[in-house]
């Protein structure tokens, strides 16, 4: 375990094997003797155990305190960083009925790019350069998707091709992120701590920072507060280019979660309002799923063109997913991302920027006719 301290080695010796394998992505812990790793997307029980389930909660709490947090009876709950950067939460008895239940996300050292998803299957060429272009031309996206889905590694791809002369500033609760660029600020949340007598410092409070700070674009690594108003409203006025991403299964779903999230707070902005600013916020939304078969892939790249005369949010979708097919011997689905028959509003602003993506990259194959057809409507008798 070379990448952790030997304090945090010794705390996690009963798994160390676990978090030494490059294969595991995540390890997960029900109590001292059931702990389970993902690989390649899909979820294994493993032979480890910890002694007992005092031993566990001796662990997680020297964890705690080697990084700075506390967690006891009073606080049994614990979000943090470890040194490397991987993340790990902690819930304890009795909230949590198994034992103490951890979960430690591991930090990939890898630095991808739009090729990596490309070669691992995630996304097609055209819909990577797509993407490549609207960060390029400052569009405003959000990453929708579950957990585990590839929501942070698809910001980090995005925000590693924003132009190197802007200011970019990073917000986030746990920092996650790992973002290469020239100018780069990060910012982390701090959790309230009253026997200290340090009060916290919300993602909320360090959006407003970081509004006077002089961004080009605001980064909010994950939304799930009423700090979304605060994000639509930097998007609204003039920080082009700014993202986040947001828990959410599809494209309507995620501009949903992110109204619902705007209400949250005690702003007194009404609810017409908040869905004006959220649709017209929104210029793209790239969902990301964790398929069955433990795949991660870009099942959607669409363009939110504000909202009906209904009130629906209008989503456009200008690459999708589709399966084709499953592999019979691997169990994996075949599929391929292709343009949906939709040219994208700011189509112009391709063109005088004199950026090769011609029109016909839009253009569905035929054998896609049937993924885009129109139901016909039943003859009422």
């Amino acid at each position: 375990m070379s990448v952790f301290s030997d304090a945090i080695k010794n705390f996690l010796s009963p798994i160390g094997n676990l978090l030494d394998d490059p294969a595991v992505t995540e390890v997960m812990i029900n109590g001292p003797h059931e702990i389970f790793v993902e690989r390649k997307g899909l979820v294994y029980l493993t032979d480890n155990k910890f002694r007992d389930e005092s031993s566990l909660i001796a662990a997680m709490r020297s964890i705690a305190q080697s990084v700075g947090r506390v967690i006891d009876d009073d606080n049994p709950r614990l979000d943090a960083r470890l040194p490397d950067g991987s993340r790990i939460h902690v819930v304890l008895p009795p909230m949590a009925r198994n034992g103490t239940t951890v979960a430690i996300r591991k930090f990939s050292e890898d630095d991808l790019t739009l090729t990596d998803l490309i070669n691992f299957g995630s996304m097609s060429k055209m819909g990577a350069r797509f993407l490549d272009i609207c960060v390029h031309l400052g569009k405003n996206i959000i990453v929708s998707g579950g957990t585990g889905s590839g929501k942070t590694t698809m910001l980090n791809v995005l925000g590693g091709r924003i132009p190197v002369t802007q200011r970019l500033i990073i917000i986030e609760d746990a920092a996650e992120l790992q973002i290469t660029s020239e100018h780069v600020v990060n910012f982390e949340t701090r959790k309230e701590d009253p026997t200290a007598g340090t009060l916290g410092v919300s993602i909320r409070d360090l959006v407003i920072s970081a509004m006077r700070l002089r961004p080009d674009r605001i980064i909010v690594g994950e939304v799930r507060g009423e700090e979304a108003l605060d994000l639509i409203q930097v998007m609204n006025t003039g920080h082009d280019g700014s993202m986040g991403t947001v828990h959410a299964n599809n494209p309507e779903d995620a501009c949903t979660r992110l109204e619902t999230l705007c209400l949250m707070g005690d702003t007194k902005i009404p609810a017409a309002a908040v869905k004006k600013m959220v649709g017209s916020a929104m210029q793209l939304i790239v969902q990301c799923s964790r398929m069955h078969d433990g795949s991660r892939r870009t099942t959607h790249i669409s363009e939110i063109m504000g909202i009906d005369n209904h009130g629906n949010y209008i989503s456009k979708d200008i690459f999708k997913w589709v399966q084709t097919g499953k592999d019979e011997k691997t169990g994996k689905y075949i599929g391929e991302m292709i343009p949906c028959n939709y040219v994208p509003s700011f189509f112009n602003d391709i063109v005088v920027n004199k950026l090769p993506f011609p029109k016909q990259n839009f253009i569905a194959p035929d054998w896609s006719k049937e993924y885009f057809a129109t139901p016909k409507k039943k003859k009422v008798a």
